[in-house]
């Protein structure tokens, strides 16, 4: 099997792994109204930031457990997928990955604002908007790791251990 298949098949498990990292957090997060707490305490004095976040609270939670979620897959990414690496600064790999997955953040939230635009009236409309767990946020954020995870393969490879055969 070809070394980059097998890269992708590992870079699949340990975006599984970020992924659950990713859900667990922002559920969480959003469990303790994070979201709102931000909008509130941090963002308070620019008021249509504010607002935004205090209408889209998901978004700061997201934000959050997705930052968490990184740190995890670099590990994993730096240890496991490309152990060719470790001869490299672990700091220059670690701002390249961080700078790629920023990139990916910020393609993923409009992608993910656009789809929990999609998913609120979607989950209202079959009446599951009071369930404990936030539906709607669940299935914007499975949008965006979908469409997310092709831009750090590929960023990620041919960037931050592009000199790796």
């Amino acid at each position: 099997m070809p070394k980059d298949i097998k890269r992708f098949i590992k870079f699949l498990i340990v975006g599984m792994s970020s992924f659950l990292v990713d859900f667990g957090l922002f559920n969480f997060f959003h469990a303790q109204g994070v979201g709102t707490w931000v909008a509130q305490n941090i963002f308070s004095t620019f008021s249509n930031i504010a607002l935004f976040i205090t209408e889209r609270h998901e978004v700061a939670e997201q934000s959050l457990s997705f930052s968490i979620a990184v740190v995890n897959s670099f590990f994993w990414n730096y240890f496991w997928i490309y152990p060719e690496a470790k001869n490299e600064p672990v700091g220059k790999k670690l701002t390249q990955f961080v700078i790629v997955s920023v990139a990916g953040l910020l393609l993923g939230v409009p992608i993910f604002s656009g789809a929990l635009t999609v998913t609120r009236p979607l989950v209202a409309a079959v009446g599951l908007q009071q369930l404990r767990f936030n539906l709607a946020g669940n299935l914007a954020l499975m949008v965006r790791v979908g469409v997310i995870l092709f831009w750090n393969f590929y960023a990620n490879r041919k960037w931050t251990y592009g000199h790796v055969e």
